[in-house]
């Protein structure tokens, strides 16, 4: 499986990003999708991850509320709307994917990841 990430940008607090990742290589229509993120200088942590259907999903506290995340298995990629954008949001967001990782949130769980795409929020 690869996971190709884009979306990512400059944006002022208060601003909106849409991130998208495209797995080619394989169906993953079966597998758990979601995103990591990692700050400088900062350990990478669990963003959101989305369940098969696209029916459940898991969010960090610092997520809710404020990023969405999808999936359309017709085309093999997963999205995270992400709004109210705070400086503390700058980071290189990654997309992940795994077979067997739903209720997972650390890196280690996870087999698949994208290069990462750069999310820089100003004050």
């Amino acid at each position: 499986v690869q996971l190709q990430a884009s979306g990512g940008g400059l944006t002022q607090a208060g601003g909106s990003l849409r991130l998208s990742c495209a797995a080619s290589g394989h169906s993953v229509s079966s597998y758990v999708l979601g995103w990591f993120r990692q700050a400088p200088g900062k350990e990478r942590e669990f963003v959101a991850a989305v369940n098969w259907s696209g029916a459940s999903t898991y969010y960090a506290d610092s997520a809710k509320g404020r990023f969405t995340i999808s999936r359309d298995n017709a085309k093999n990629t997963v999205y995270l709307q992400m709004n109210s954008l705070k400086p503390e949001d700058t980071a290189v967001y990654y997309c992940v994917a795994d077979a067997t990782a739903w209720g997972r949130f650390s890196p280690k769980n996870y087999d698949y990841w994208g290069q990462g795409t750069l999310v820089t929020v100003s004050s």
